[in-house]
């Protein structure tokens, strides 16, 4: 499971470093109609080599700070701590 804190609306989609007791995330979708979820997911996604299907939004969908569960990644999700 990952804890975030998701910046929408943001110039590039990327990961900016530390935040509190989380990972932030900058993503360049607006907050609206969940874009920015629906952008975090397919970025997450991407960085894990997995489906969307299997990123699942597991708390936070309505606010900042985000719980995300990633199923049968073949990378760690240490990777995007790493990745900073």
């Amino acid at each position: 499971m990952l804890t975030l804190h998701l910046q929408p609306g943001a110039r590039a989609t990327q990961v900016v470093g530390p935040y509190a007791d989380a990972l932030k995330i900058q993503v360049q979708s607006a907050p609206i109609e969940g874009q920015a979820n629906a952008s975090l997911v397919k970025f997450l996604a991407q960085a894990f080599q997995v489906p969307t299907s299997q990123v699942v939004l597991k708390q936070g969908s309505r606010s900042r700070r985000k719980v995300v569960e990633i199923y049968a990644s073949a990378i760690v999700p240490d990777a995007l701590w790493a990745s900073v």
